[in-house]
């Protein structure tokens, strides 16, 4: 399984990361890919912008470990997984998960997998500015739900 794991300031490009998943291989059936977006909204307040800051080294190791957990329990042929830190504003592309398989219902479940650990399992700081000021934000409870019902199965 080819795995790749970028964390980078610069955007990236969906088509291109989509085509080189599928270059991985001719086996490849079916191409599932998640695309996040940052909101001009959250919980209380409008979002004027996103600060992303990461550890260096550990991030791209806990995002490949998530990654390589996804292939060994589907049948995956490929996982990218992309995530941009540094200044952001509503609107601009955040993440980029793309898994390919044989199957499409391998390649559902191992993205829907890989962004449900990666929001609670990777080192990434995220700090809103509003109108009313900036604060820095904690991984709500719906999201450790999400991964955890994971290792129900």
């Amino acid at each position: 399984m080819l795995c790749r794991a970028l964390i980078q300031e610069d955007p990236f490009n969906v088509q291109v990361e989509t085509q080189r998943i599928r270059d991985v291989s001719n086996k490849m059936g079916g191409i599932v890919t998640f695309l996040g977006v940052v909101r001009d909204f959250n919980e209380r307040e409008d979002v004027q912008s996103l600060y992303l800051e990461h550890y260096p080294g550990m991030t791209e190791s806990q995002i490949e470990n998530i990654a390589y957990a996804a292939g060994k329990r589907w049948n995956v042929l490929g996982i990218t997984v992309i995530h941009r830190i540094g200044l952001l504003s509503p609107s601009d592309e955040i993440v980029f998960v793309g898994v390919g398989s044989k199957h499409r219902g391998d390649a559902f479940l191992a993205c829907e997998y890989v962004i449900d650990y990666l929001k609670t399992e990777a080192a990434f700081w995220k700090k809103e500015g509003t109108i009313n000021g900036g604060r820095w934000l904690s991984t709500r409870e719906t999201d450790f739900e999400a991964a955890n019902r994971w290792k129900q199965d």
